[in-house]
């Protein structure tokens, strides 16, 4: 492959380039092409049908006579891929299209009908404002109208995305210090559900039973009742012993069976009562009792 790459060709020292035949072509020859379908078309002989953007190999030629403009329009021959059947058409630089020649039928493309029936109808508008100087009045007042509509339209998203983009800076720090208050406050509810369950799970019985909580108030009224309960049965007995005493004292007895009654009095006096202020009088009653 390397003396196909030379950059320097040898030429002989008898070589004339006047002697060299040139190559007439004539104006209206043939070149192969390679192209694409510029719109959906029927085969007219065997019905296929050929899509937009098909690839064929194409003979391309100028046709004589036929300019617009002095814009050379050209013929092209492409062949039905089914049957083979030859199709031509042509370029339109007037209408910026192509035109089927023959060999085929043109799909229906409703844009184009939609674009002459848009034309249509303006020259029809056109004609008649023409002869009719009221109905081009009323055709400009309406006009008049949509524009300002639109114009009004318009306006209003302006003012929609002006409105949007004039956010002050301390509306955006209000918005961001609100949304985290927000936060904090549910932040703090949530803790504070999280400390009640806890609360409960704890002040609960292992049978399920929840178990109340006594206030301070309840607490001191629960003490002083239940001191009250502890000195009554006392102060009761210290005076069921004097009673007793006094009693054993006053009946006749010996001297040996006082003294009996009285130890037995005194000793079940001092196993039953508790050391207080009131079984330490009813003690000293009973003595001087006894004296007498």
């Amino acid at each position: 492959m390397a003396e196909r790459k030379v950059i320097n060709k040898y030429i002989p020292p008898d070589f004339d380039p006047a002697k060299i035949p040139r190559l007439r072509l004539g104006s209206n020859r043939q070149i192969k092409v390679r192209l694409m379908a510029p719109f959906s078309m029927r085969c007219e002989t065997c019905g296929q049908w050929i899509g937009k953007g098909t690839k064929f190999n194409a003979r391309k030629e100028s046709i004589e006579g036929e300019k617009f403009h002095n814009i050379q329009i050209y013929r092209f021959y492409i062949r039905c891929q089914r049957c083979a059947a030859e199709i031509t058409f042509k370029t339109d630089p007037e209408n910026l299209n192509y035109e089927v020649e023959k060999g085929a039928l043109r799909n229906f493309e409703p844009w184009r009908e939609e674009k002459a029936l848009n034309e249509e109808k303006q020259l029809t508008k056109e004609e008649e404002e023409e002869n009719n100087p009221i109905k081009a009045l009323e055709n400009r007042t309406e006009q008049s109208r949509r524009e300002m509509d639109i114009m009004d339209s318009l306006d209003e998203i302006r003012t929609l995305n002006a409105r949007g983009e004039r956010v002050a800076e301390a509306d955006v720090r209000e918005a961001i210090a609100t949304r985290d208050e927000e936060k904090e406050t549910q932040r703090r509810l949530a803790e504070e559900e999280e400390d009640e369950r806890l609360a409960k799970l704890a002040f609960q019985s292992a049978g399920g039973r929840r178990i109340k909580r006594a206030c301070e108030e309840d607490a001191i009224a629960r003490e002083r009742e239940i001191k009250l309960m502890a000195i009554a049965p006392q102060a009761s007995q210290s005076s069921n012993t004097r009673v007793k005493v006094a009693v054993v004292s006053k009946a006749p007895m010996s001297q040996s069976t006082l003294g009996i009654k009285g130890i037995r009095v005194k000793t079940a006096a001092a196993a039953d009562s508790t050391p207080t202020l009131a079984g330490m009088l009813g003690a000293y009653g009973s003595d001087d009792d006894d004296s007498e």
